[in-house]
């Protein structure tokens, strides 16, 4: 009997293993998931819990929900995967073997990456967002802040959802409106980019937005510490920002396992084929999702449009034929823009954010680099269809790949 193991039951791996569960014949194969928590976090709603949006309870559920039956399910730190011999040792010496490994392991913050993050005013007046636990602090210190200097800063990249700083600022200035005190308070989005997003075309659209709600660019600051001491950061070329609030997004790293296995980059990413999915070091062993090095977002869409090629590609070569399907790099992205109002951006590899109409070409509903009230409810129904589809691995209307139609250059 053949084996598959996939590694990681965040949003990629289920999804893998409710697409392929149903396909793969119970006779002639054993599926396992591995994964060291039970609990399975909705990442993309840890934006909204500083704000009062949503709560802890909105964004987290047990992961044994989404499994389906007839799968060997593993809660266990992994201590090591050993690829050439086609196992992984669990912590405590346990071992299991595979004939194809999927490695969906995720990405993390790593703080103690910079210098003084930790030190003094870690989750005082130094949070992440990226944690539920740092967006619960969070939202706790906002419940009594007074106004003062809040500085938002990306560390480096890449990070997970490149654009949620920037919704991040955005419902800040709403909160702070709503709140009576937005006069009180100086936004800073402070970012290594020369401008506010990775794309030229929609970073020159994001800053004029950040210009319009008076929040400061400060591009191309590269952090080398935090002096929580006397509340700045300093930049590698001695450039000091001060804060009464930094808001930080740390680096962000994949799983310290493909480091102990070495299998991964500085960064513990997995070099990944970027059009296949396929490791570029090991045949039998496929990566999704934010555990690749793929000049790709890290971002929820991202993994569920792999996943329909990986689907493909790795039926392609249990029965030994050419990997045919292709990932272009598709990232969709809505972005919370305060006011019950977003944004949203469709792109990939080669093409960047356009405007136009979505999904359907003239129609829509949604609107391309626009800021509407449709894309707003498109952001906030998009937990419902987490829960209850993509997770699942259900057939949505919307292709892998991305699609010109309706879009003007």
């Amino acid at each position: 009997m053949k084996k598959l193991l996939i590694l990681g039951a965040g949003t990629a791996g289920t999804m893998m293993l409710n697409k392929l569960a149903p396909v793969l014949e119970r006779d002639e194969w054993e599926i396992t998931i591995v994964d060291q928590y039970e609990t399975h976090y909705y990442q993309p709603g840890f934006l909204f819990i500083p704000f009062g949006i949503y709560t802890r309870r909105d964004v987290i559920k047990p992961k044994r929900d989404f499994f389906p039956p007839g799968v060997n399910v593993v809660f266990s730190k992994i201590d090591v995967i050993e690829p050439d011999k086609n196992r992984i040792r669990l912590e405590g010496g346990k071992i299991l073997p595979y004939d194809y490994l999927i490695i969906a392991t995720g990405s993390k913050i790593n703080p103690g990456e910079t210098e003084g993050m930790l030190d003094g005013g870690w989750r005082k007046n130094v949070f992440d967002f990226y944690t539920v636990e740092g967006a619960c602090a969070l939202q706790h210190f906002f419940k009594y802040w007074e106004g003062g200097k809040l500085v938002l800063n990306i560390t480096e990249m890449p990070i997970k959802c490149p654009v949620a700083p920037l919704e991040f600022v955005f419902l800040a200035d709403w909160w702070f409106t709503e709140q009576g005190l937005r006069d009180k308070v100086d936004i800073s989005f402070v970012t290594p980019l020369p401008g506010a997003f990775t794309k030229p075309r929609a970073s020159q659209v994001f800053g004029d937005f950040l210009d319009k709600k008076n929040i400061r660019l400060v591009p191309e600051f590269n952090i080398a510490r935090v002096d929580a001491e006397n509340n700045k950061i300093v930049s590698w070329d001695e450039q000091e920002i001060e804060y009464d609030v930094l808001v930080t997004i740390p680096t962000n790293m994949g799983d310290e396992l493909i480091g102990r296995s070495g299998m991964g980059d500085e960064l513990n990413f997995v070099p990944t084929d970027k059009h296949t999915l396929r490791s570029k070091n090991w045949e039998n062993i496929f990566v999704i999702g934010d555990a690749t090095d793929l000049p790709s977002s890290k971002a929820g869409s991202v993994a569920h449009f792999e996943s329909d090629i990986l689907f493909e590609n790795f039926l392609s070569a249990v029965e030994g034929r050419r990997l045919r399907a292709k990932f272009d790099g598709h990232a969709n992205c809505y972005i919370e823009s305060g006011f019950g109002k977003g944004i949203l951006i469709d792109f990939n590899y080669d093409t960047e954010p356009l405007p136009g109409k979505y999904p359907l070409p003239g129609v829509g509903p949604f609107s391309l680099l626009e800021e509407t009230k449709m894309n707003h409810y498109g952001k906030m129904m998009f937990r419902w269809m987490y829960w209850n589809l993509l997770l699942k691995g259900a057939e949505l209307p919307i292709e892998p790949q991305m699609l010109m139609a309706g879009k003007r250059s």
